[in-house]
């Protein structure tokens, strides 16, 4: 399969005609190479416009929304940014090219250690792969003038809040039905700003589900 095609067509067919205006992105997004990021016998559908399963009940997140939230989140190359979940690298690896730093949190030793290989094989420097629980961030490492949360999730803990920088950016999709919103939060002092950019359906990351509540 001729990977630097599909990787053309993504970013022309999928990335270009859905808002996504930003050049370092797209530029980004053009040149990391996707396949590597998926099990060997899944490459052939690496570039789909949909979520793409990498085992462990983990997925890379379908290409547009991925795209969509960060360039929401206006990352610069001075930011420091956590990725939450996330999982083979792959988004990580995009990030990579716009920021400065970037700390990628994953809580499945298999996955974490795959994520540091391909990061590793492909020369990217300035990412740092972690092992933890997703929910509690990395408050060590920050704070982080980007989070993204690659995956949905049911709503976003505080302890991920608290980790953003003044004018810090947290994106990621949110929601308790079976499509979420894309969603963007924003610190200014004390205040958090909550603002839907757009609905999505992506695979959730399973450490975000909220407990049921009780029923008669």
């Amino acid at each position: 399969m001729d990977f630097a095609a599909a990787r053309r067509n993504m970013v022309n067919c999928q990335i270009r005609v859905t808002k996504v205006t930003d050049g370092r992105l797209v530029e980004a997004m053009g040149a990391i190479p996707r396949e590597l990021f998926v099990p060997a016998n899944r490459r052939a559908v690496a570039y789909v416009d949909e979520d793409v399963a990498i085992g462990n009940d983990r997925y890379l997140m379908e290409p547009v929304v991925l795209a969509r939230l960060i360039q929401e989140a206006a990352v610069t190359p001075k930011d420091l940014v956590l990725v939450v979940g996330c999982a083979s690298g792959y988004a990580a690896a995009v990030l990579a090219r716009l920021a400065g730093t970037v700390v990628a949190l994953e809580s499945d030793k298999a996955l974490a250690e795959r994520a540091s290989a391909i990061l590793r094989d492909l020369s990217i420097d300035n990412v740092v792969v972690l092992e933890g629980p997703l929910p509690e961030g990395r408050k060590d490492q920050g704070p982080f003038q980007v989070i993204l949360l690659d995956g949905a999730v049911d709503d976003v803990p505080m302890a991920l809040i608290d980790q953003l920088a003044e004018g810090g950016r947290l994106v990621g999709v949110v929601g308790t039905g079976r499509v979420g919103r894309g969603t963007i939060l924003t610190r200014a002092g004390a205040a958090v700003s909550r603002r839907t950019i757009f609905d999505a359906t992506i695979h959730r990351l399973p450490a975000f589900a909220k407990e049921p509540g009780f029923v008669f």
